[in-house]
């Protein structure tokens, strides 16, 4: 049996990262489609044994090109998603020594150290001056 599976799965795409991410979702979308009443079960039901068998097309798939295209992908925004989330965490744990503004123009965030009073803030990207209470 398991040389059996072996010839069957050789040069098949097999798992990555992003099967992982779509059986999981998928095992949290079917077990809400479980539990929600009417219309939203069956959506959720629905939407989470496609990306079941999505994730089965993808595992057997013999384009392996394709696949790390779509595997390159979800680390792009897994990673965008996650440096956002890091942003988050070092904002909140630096929140009572600095304040955060955006400049007026074009919108780059800045760190300035709190109780300093109103002091003028030179964005260093564009240039632009404008004051505030830190």
């Amino acid at each position: 049996m398991k040389a059996w599976f072996q010839r069957f799965m050789s040069g098949r795409y097999g798992g990555d990262q992003f099967n992982r991410f779509l059986a999981i979702a998928s095992l949290v979308f079917l077990v809400l489609g479980l539990f929600l009443p009417g219309l939203f079960g069956v959506l959720f039901y629905t939407i989470g044994f496609a990306m079941l068998i999505y994730s089965y097309i993808r595992m057997f798939s013999r384009n392996h090109a394709q696949r790390i295209a779509e595997n390159r992908w979800y680390w792009e925004k897994r990673n965008a998603v996650m440096s956002w989330f890091g942003g988050v965490k070092t904002r909140f744990s630096l929140r009572k020594t600095y304040h955060y503004y955006r400049c007026p123009r074009c919108h780059q965030q800045l760190r300035v150290p709190r109780g300093r009073g109103r002091i003028s803030i030179t964005c260093p990207k564009c240039g632009t001056s404008f004051i505030k209470k830190s």
